[in-house]
């Protein structure tokens, strides 16, 4: 990690021959192995903690000097389980988290890996390590749709590249596991390489049985993510697995599992991490991992335990406790400074040495990584007649925003407009580069929405849903106007729209701007009849086979339980 040049001058300030550049005095710091506070002092040169004790260094001359009397400093939070393509970008997303104390992540690679191939995107990821964050990666080993050419994309080779990296920490997430239970010989091959790299294997087994459970844990997997009562948590550490407690847009399920575990007198806290689980931007209005502190704390979950399930237990677990998640020598200087234990907001965050935060105040953004390496999204084709042809007699209806089921469509679909006296709509997903469609009809989504169209989904193509064709021709063509994003149209004028301008899936906007265009967004779909939960979630999972019953994908409309096209696509 650091140069032997490095070394030399932090050994020197050791020697008292050297000043650190930071000495952090009278602080009162969580000690992550021992479990207390404990008081002391904390010298730092450059982006390393050098000492972390009683003594104060011999030379101080130069030094940045803080007295933390009154505060309590705990180490930077982790956020395990990321999906940093939700409307935001990895860079935007980790500047905003920072300033709340989120300083390191772990993140899905899924959208690299579709979109860029490995070497564009390990140029990105390159860059983003020059930023004063912690960046850690996944390597998937499926798509969690059916792709036209999966097995071309998802190679062992690619995969292997990815797994190659330090900075990879995580095989996964298996949203493909079933395929690892019957014995698929490119995911057993996938699972097999990451054991033999040192990762860690994330399971995604929502509603599984003890007996999967356990063969899953013969098969590899690690950890799961996926519980959603205390009774399941309770299930995956009896059969040895790391126990992730999401707390998402979509599941807020944390405080319950919390109150159940305390409920129930399990003494697992050094067992247990937390994750907000890839939510969409306006979730994160009130907090990322501090958001999950201050849930285990209204919950009961006692301070130091709540602050190492949100730091060291995630550390520990990934094996990158020799950088993060403890206050000590030779860690990365990544601190959260608190008014009080019972308030997980820090008032000032230092992240590998960088001050992001000062006295409440956030300081200015660092140098921005080239998003130029990700290609503009500008589809060369358009939309005609002969593309809104609807005739199928199988469509999608919503249970919640993203579980479907099949239903037999009745309507006239060769009309221009359906009726808003009923909530089924035209859907039409196609090609991002324009050489398939698939359209059918969608029940539940709205009913009186005219035309939403959306470049963000879960492989970069184009969803369209709406009850009039030429309001859905309009809000394509101004999508594409606007180089990618999500466009609602009404009566011919856009009435919100959220411009994804990177690649188009990814906002270039700062997560506050974002945060805003999404509500509106939201707020506008609420009135036209969207009664679900999260609507940008019904657009990231419309293609994903990994959940029940029926999804539009590059191949057609399929049948998730019967792994059958009803309807293929047609090509254009």
């Amino acid at each position: 990690m650091w140069e032997q040049h490095e070394i030399q001058k932090q050994l020197g300030i050791i020697n008292g021959k050297e000043a650190p550049d930071l000495i952090i005095q009278n602080a009162t710091y969580l000690h992550s192995i021992f479990k207390k506070w404990i008081t002391g002092n904390i010298w730092i040169k450059g982006d390393r903690i050098v000492y972390a004790g009683s003594r104060m260094p011999a030379m101080t001359e130069g030094a940045e000097i803080v007295d933390a009397t009154d505060k309590k400093i705990v180490p930077g939070y982790i956020e395990p389980h990321v999906h940093p393509f939700q409307l935001y970008n990895p860079e935007t997303f980790a500047d905003y988290t920072g300033r709340l104390g989120t300083t390191t992540i772990l993140s899905d690679n899924l959208t690299f890996f579709l979109l860029l191939g490995n070497e564009r995107a390990f140029k990105l990821i390159d860059q983003l390590n020059e930023l004063p964050f912690s960046f850690y990666w996944w390597a998937r080993f499926d798509s969690q749709t059916v792709l036209q050419n999966e097995r071309e994309v998802f190679s062992q080779e690619a995969i292997s590249d990815w797994l190659k990296r330090d900075d990879v920490l995580m095989g996964g997430e298996l949203t493909g596991w079933p395929r690892l239970m019957i014995g698929d010989p490119d995911i057993t091959a996938s699972v097999s390489l990451a054991k033999k790299a040192g990762k860690k294997i994330e399971g995604h087994f929502p509603g599984a049985s003890e007996r999967t459970l356990a063969r899953m844990k013969l098969l590899g997997v690690d950890g799961d993510h996926e519980a959603m009562t205390a009774d399941e948590v309770e299930a995956r550490l009896l059969q040895g697995y790391a126990v992730t407690m999401r707390h998402s847009s979509i599941r807020p399920d944390l405080p319950d599992l919390l109150k159940g575990i305390i409920d129930k007198g399990l003494d697992v806290f050094d067992h247990l991490m937390m994750t907000t689980d890839g939510s969409t931007p306006s979730f994160h209005v009130d907090g990322v991992m501090d958001k999950c502190i201050q849930v285990a704390l209204d919950a009961g979950v006692k301070p130091i335990d709540a602050y190492l399930m949100a730091s060291y237990n995630v550390a520990r677990y990934y094996g990158i406790d020799d950088l993060h998640g403890v206050v000590a020598t030779g860690r990365y200087a990544t601190l959260n400074f608190l008014e009080s234990e019972t308030n997980p907001v820090p008032t000032d965050v230092l992240s590998k040495g960088k001050w992001l935060k000062r006295e409440n105040v956030g300081t200015a953004s660092f140098k921005q990584a080239d998003w130029s390496l990700v290609p503009v999204f500008e589809p060369a084709f358009d939309l005609d007649e002969k593309d809104f042809e609807f005739n199928s007699a199988v469509g999608i209806e919503m249970v919640n925003d993203v579980i479907t089921k099949p239903y037999e469509v009745t309507l006239d679909l060769s009309v221009g407009k359906l009726s808003t006296e009923h909530d089924e709509s035209f859907l039409m997903l196609i090609d991002r580069h324009g050489k398939w469609r698939v359209n059918t009809v969608i029940k539940g989504f709205a009913n009186q929405v005219q035309a939403l169209v959306s470049s963000y989904s879960n492989t970069g193509d184009i969803i369209l849903i709406g009850k009039d064709k030429k309001a859905m021709m309009l809000a394509f063509r101004e999508m594409k106007r606007m180089n990618g994003g999500m466009v609602l149209v009404e009566d011919g004028e856009v009435i919100a729209s959220i411009p994804l301008k990177i690649g188009g899936g990814l906002s270039a906007e700062r997560m506050e701007v974002l945060i805003e265009q999404e509500v509106a967004l939201k707020k506008a779909l609420a009135e036209r009849g969207y009664k679900h939960g999260d609507a940008v979630y019904t657009f990231l999972f419309m293609q994903s086979t990994h959940l029940p019953y029926i999804r539009a994908t590059q191949v057609g409309l399929y049948q998730v339980m019967k792994n059958e096209v009803i309807i293929p696509a047609t090509e254009r």
